[in-house]
């Protein structure tokens, strides 16, 4: 996160000036499908490509097989960690064919520390995972198919956020549509970031949005949304890219 400039509150009374240290940061949030294409074709450089020229600060990515038969052995996140130039941090949800399958981050520095907690799924299991960075904290999930588990998985997140002093940001799959009971329930701890009038699957014809970046309410800090983009990626996974642009002031 830069400091790119400086907000000047100028009050009313003695044209006291005071400074406002202002950062930005870009979060993209991609559901990669283990970077198996529309086409069928699996193809992390057309994946690294797209999260390349978006050049987000961090990248949170769902749908990740660690060295499983499926992908070949080949820890996918740390495939796009080395064709990014990126650091990666990954969180298992369930052990899946000799490997794992789950969530991962990418970010451009290194990062302090991350937690994660498993999150109910009637079908599969699933994770969060929260990245400590220096000025911000960074989460990344892929909610259950079952909205009674995305419920139970909105209070396991809020649980684990508020543990944070830092501004906290979430981005995700959350499998479900703005008006749903569940986001509902987020938006009473999380501001909703990216546009969400904008459909994000499927690729080739969206229709609907269920990817989300959202930044945790807090009293300290304020959010503004400076870009909401829904990226032209028909091919390179079954979802479209979705990243924001904010700009965060502190109180």
């Amino acid at each position: 996160m830069k400091k790119t400039l400086l907000v000047l509150a100028i009050f009313l009374s003695g044209w006291c000036i005071s400074a406002q240290p202002v950062d930005t940061l870009k979060i993209l949030s991609y559901n990669v499908r283990n970077c198996k294409g529309l086409d069928d074709a699996i193809n992390y450089e057309r994946v690294a490509k797209v999260i390349r020229r978006i050049n987000a600060d961090v990248v949170a990515l769902q749908e990740l097989d660690s060295a499983t038969s499926r992908s070949g052995r080949v820890v996918v996140l740390d495939e796009l960690a080395r064709l990014t130039g990126m650091f990666p941090s990954y969180r298992a949800s369930i052990s899946y064919q000799g490997g794992k399958y789950g969530i991962g981050i990418l970010t451009k520095t290194k990062p302090i520390r991350n937690q994660s907690v498993s999150l109910p799924g009637e079908e599969e299991a699933r994770s969060v995972l929260f990245v400590e960075m220096d000025k911000f904290v960074i989460g990344c999930s892929h909610f259950s198919l079952t909205q009674a588990d995305r419920l139970k998985s909105v209070e396991l997140v809020n649980q684990l956020a508020s543990g944070y002093s830092k501004p906290v940001f979430l981005a995700g799959d959350l499998n479900a549509e703005p008006n749903s009971p569940e986001i509902v329930k987020f938006a009473q701890v999380w501001k909703i970031l990216n546009n969400t009038a904008v459909p994000t699957i499927p690729a080739d014809q969206p229709t609907k949005c269920i990817d989300f970046v959202l930044a945790q309410k807090n009293k300290k800090f304020r959010f503004e949304v400076l870009k909401s983009v829904v990226e032209s990626e028909p091919v390179a996974s079954d979802h479209l890219p979705v990243w924001v642009e904010v700009m965060v002031i502190s109180n």
